[in-house]
């Protein structure tokens, strides 16, 4: 008799991007991650740990943290949460949010997570498919009778934003879970979040993190603002001591230093378009991006290499990239925005494997 519960033996595992360890020559950009150090000051709070910070057990509620988030962001306190990144705030939303045989709508292709937290749940997945540019059309969701529905916004895997007002009106017609997730937002154009909703919508969850704009990955800390009710379900859900001591530390010194992420973000933003437009030039088809990463497609010319093809051999030169085995993806690669010289070396090399180098 199997100890394993027959849905989790059926289901397939997530997969994220090939780890490689730091220091190498190898470009990474197939996991959307910072091409800029943390802020000075949360590498100044890094130096700072101290033994006994290491020996004692952290604020289970991630207290000051949560106060930071909730000065920040204009909201009470009540209304924040935090979690051992966006992952984990995900799978506690699926557990103790979404009723097991329910089912809940995702634009297709979407940010597989959300799919793998489904299935662990036992929460069946309406995908609503996009468009033929990759667009999403907001009202064709939440006519069928679903718990909830998931937006993320900006877009993964495909840059494109969703309007404000377009989930607003979502929001006013549909009152089930609506679970916002902001991964990307600070890469986007400013006004385009929907956290300023929070108050006027209790169904509403607006998912963050400080791995994207903050350059912290490595510490996973991720939080999300709702309604104080939803909150403390979510407290109720998590782990004692869900978020250790050092990365709450260094999540708080992040965000005393806005001026630095906010710089750092409109430096991928300008990369990002220099990027983009060095990509059309050389034939490349590519959707328009909020994120720190480009979805695109190589020239569609007679004897022109194929995505698959573009993705191996870019990897035998020490540049990852992401390929997704989306069945409208398999056209296409997804690349992770990294400093100037990191994406020159790209197109260098794109130049070279497509002929125009």
């Amino acid at each position: 008799m199997s100890l394993i519960l027959p849905h989790i033996e059926r289901m397939a595992a997530y997969e994220a991007g090939d780890y490689l360890e730091a220091g190498g020559e190898a470009l990474k950009l197939n996991q959307n991650e910072s091409p800029y150090p943390a802020s000075p000051k949360v590498l100044e709070a890094l130096r700072g740990i101290t033994e006994e910070e290491l020996r004692r057990y952290p604020d289970g509620r991630s207290g000051q943290l949560r106060s930071a988030l909730a000065s920040r962001f204009n909201v009470e306190e009540s209304q924040v949460f935090c979690g051992n990144g966006s992952s984990e705030i995900i799978a506690l939303l699926f557990k103790l949010m979404i009723a097991p045989d329910s089912r809940v709508e995702i634009p297709d292709p979407s940010f597989m997570l959300y799919h793998t937290a489904a299935a662990v749940n036992r929460i069946e997945v309406v995908p609503v498919p996009a468009d033929e540019d990759f667009s999403i059309d907001l009202d064709r969701l939440g006519e069928s009778g679903e718990q909830a529905i998931v937006l993320v916004n900006p877009h993964a895997p495909t840059g494109r934003l969703l309007p404000a007002e377009g989930i607003e009106r979502l929001l006013q017609r549909f009152r089930g879970l609506v679970i916002v997730d902001e991964a990307y937002i600070d890469f986007a154009v400013p006004g385009a979040s929907v956290l300023p909703l929070i108050g006027r919508y209790s169904n509403l969850v607006v998912v963050r993190t400080f791995s994207k704009s903050y350059a912290l990955c490595g510490a996973r800390v991720g939080f999300c603002v709702a309604d104080a009710a939803v909150v403390a379900a979510l407290d109720k859900g998590r782990d004692v001591f869900n978020i250790n001591a050092v990365s709450q530390k260094l999540a708080l010194a992040a965000l005393e230093d806005e001026a630095y992420m906010q710089h750092t973000a409109e430096a991928v933003r300008r990369t990002r378009e220099s990027f983009c437009r060095e990509l059309a030039e050389l034939g490349f088809d590519f959707i328009p991006s909020q994120t720190n990463f480009v979805l695109c497609g190589p020239p569609a010319r007679s004897g022109a290499l194929t995505a698959r093809q573009l993705y191996d051999k870019l990897q035998e030169s020490g540049i990852y990239v992401r390929y997704l085995k989306h069945p409208r993806l398999v056209d296409k690669l997804r690349i992770s925005i990294g400093t100037d010289e990191e994406m020159e070396r790209v197109l260098k090399e794109l130049r070279r494997l497509t002929g125009q180098g």
